[in-house]
């Protein structure tokens, strides 16, 4: 279903196994930087296979998107077995600002206009850019209707200085990589 780099194992005890003569059970701690505190159930939504509906994520909260999104992007492969090629160019994807409160629910909006319930694409600016050069559910280049973009742009302010600047950043990506974005 998914998979996370474990970047430290440490055996804290071993013993012989229950299991079979001969054989030794060993106990591991992992650690991964990568699995946030707080995916478990999304990744127990995914193996039951209840992770069908758009909009799930909108009720979490921060930490919990987040930890949304780490599922998505560790999930990716899983989710999209059946139909593992990329959108043909020319696609129109549709993203509803509404719910887009902060840039990680703007990132899983993004996820879910172009790959579906608990899709993936991009969890920053740069992992979007990624995903724009292909592999990841959508070929460019493609038109994004963004709905309620207004209010989007609004909750995604920068700071006091500029405060549009991820916006234009994201637009920026967008207009590079030949996406073309209807602000609606």
């Amino acid at each position: 279903m998914g998979s996370y780099f474990v970047n430290d194992l440490t055996a804290t005890a071993a013993g012989p196994s229950p299991a079979e003569d001969g054989l030794l059970d060993v106990t591991v701690r992992l650690w991964c930087d990568e699995l946030l505190p707080g995916s478990a159930w999304v990744w127990e939504l995914l193996r039951r296979g209840e992770l069908t509906r758009k909009g799930m994520w909108h009720p979490l909260s921060p930490e919990e998107r987040r930890a949304w999104l780490s599922v998505a992007l560790a999930s990716r492969q899983y989710q999209r077995r059946d139909h593992p090629a990329d959108s043909p160019p020319g696609r129109v994807f549709t993203l509803d600002g509404r719910q887009v409160v902060d840039a990680d629910s703007f990132y899983c909006a993004l996820g879910e206009a172009v790959n579906g319930p608990g899709g993936y694409f991009g969890w920053n600016l740069a992992a979007v850019d990624d995903c724009l050069r292909g592999g990841f559910g959508a070929m460019t280049p493609f038109t994004l209707e963004w709905r309620h973009s207004d209010l989007a742009k609004s909750r995604l302010a920068g700071d006091d200085r500029n405060p549009d600047a991820f916006f234009e950043v994201l637009l920026e990506i967008f207009r590079d990589r030949g996406v073309d974005v209807l602000l609606r």
